[in-house]
């Protein structure tokens, strides 16, 4: 075997002790990740988990807006949980901060674009995006979704998978602003239901409203009948996911 055929073979490419000893000590990084977010957020229910972009600046209207939702959730007795960095994630802990219920903050260590916010009364800190985006899921009563990216988009698709195939338990999902949302949803109809890709009831996954009472209120009529703990099924799922 020459060398270029042995560069298609992993297996037979010598690897260091030194690295697979850091990839095995990384499992224990990981662990305490997890450890530390059971142990500080399982005492924050019921929480709202609020997702949107972190280049909204202070003063634009959607930061304004994520503020009065935010405050909203807050003084409804909801803990609040963002992202923990810049723009709506900021908008959002600081106007749960300004409420009653506690303001949380999940960072992200990232090379660039990722800064803590002040706002937050409890703030974690992760290098892995799948060990918080566990935590983003595990303790939340709802999950709402403002104008964002890549990595807004990545929290919703999250969800909606985990809920659709019945990883997780079933919350409610709300998109803000149906101008901003209204061509994504378009294409899911005409693309992802039209192909077979996705079932017509999956689109009752989410909800789009328009302003931080409907937030509220919507929350509030999904749990009017059950109440916001977990059933011993919804537990369950919680355990597993």
């Amino acid at each position: 075997m020459n060398n270029h055929d042995r560069s298609k073979h992993p297996s037979l490419i010598p690897s260091g002790d030194e690295t697979l000893t850091r990839e095995s000590w990384k499992i224990f990084q990981i662990m305490a990740e997890f450890v530390e977010g059971f142990e500080r957020l399982a005492r924050i229910k019921p929480s709202v988990s609020i997702f949107g972009s972190a280049r909204t600046p202070p003063g634009h209207p959607l930061y304004v807006f994520a503020e009065e939702v935010a405050r909203a959730l807050s003084e409804s007795g909801f803990s609040v949980v963002s992202g923990g960095g810049p723009g709506i994630m900021e908008a959002v802990n600081k106007g749960a901060f300004a409420g009653p219920s506690p303001s949380v903050g999940l960072n992200i260590m990232l090379p660039h674009e990722q800064v803590s916010n002040p706002y937050q009364d409890v703030s974690l800190n992760f290098r892995h995006f799948f060990s918080r985006k566990v935590m983003f899921v595990k303790y939340a009563s709802a999950y709402v979704v403002l104008p964002g990216g890549f990595g807004t988009l990545d929290e919703l698709a999250e969800i909606l998978t985990l809920i659709q195939t019945g990883k997780t338990r079933r919350i409610p999902v709300i998109l803000v602003k149906e101008q901003f949302w209204g061509g994504l949803i378009q294409w899911l109809r005409t693309s992802l239901v039209a192909e077979g890709m996705i079932n017509a009831a999956d689109m009752s996954l989410f909800t789009i409203v328009d302003t931080p009472q409907q937030v509220v209120d919507t929350i509030f009529d999904f749990y009017e009948s059950r109440g916001f703990e977990p059933s011993p099924e919804e537990r369950e799922k919680l355990l597993e996911l």
